[in-house]
């Protein structure tokens, strides 16, 4: 159980590092162009990605508790969560905001998931994949509600 434990810290860690590393290559122009036009839709703010999205994160998943947000690098970690009608599974997320355009393609949600077993022990458990889709729908939908809202 340990074994299997480790190599999901050590997976989540690799997923976490690659994503850090692609968003770094984000701002580099690849093909022409220029990044002005890619961030008119972003609102002037502060912070290294797009603030509906980095909003909407925070708004979506506000039930979970929140361990640590760095809005410059567009990584928000959220700490185990269980969910009073099934007390012996808890989840953990990672919003990782890897653009400052509102898009889709800018937004992806890791998710952990334990189960107690019958000794007490928490042991990694297989995530519905239609669980991280459906979270980073929500996240967008949010996203466009606020960006709707500002167009006012």
């Amino acid at each position: 159980m340990a074994t299997q434990s480790a190599v999901v810290r050590g997976a989540a860690l690799v997923l976490m590092a690659s994503s850090l590393a692609l968003a770094g290559c984000s701002s580099i122009p690849i093909i022409g162009g220029s990044r002005d036009a890619a961030t008119s839709n972003a609102p002037a703010v502060g912070i290294g990605v797009n603030a509906y999205l980095w909003r909407a994160s925070l708004d979506t998943l506000s039930f979970m508790p929140l361990t640590n947000a760095d809005p410059w690098g567009g990584v928000i970690n959220y700490d185990w969560y269980s969910d009073p009608a099934a007390p012996n599974e808890r989840f953990k997320a990672t919003v990782f905001i890897l653009d400052t355009r509102l898009r889709a393609d800018a937004l992806n949600v890791a998710v952990v998931k334990q189960v107690r077993g019958a000794d007490g022990q928490w042991t990694a458990a297989p995530v519905d994949p239609q669980t991280e889709t459906d979270l980073e729908n929500a996240i967008l939908t949010r996203a466009r509600q606020l960006n709707l809202a500002d167009a006012r």
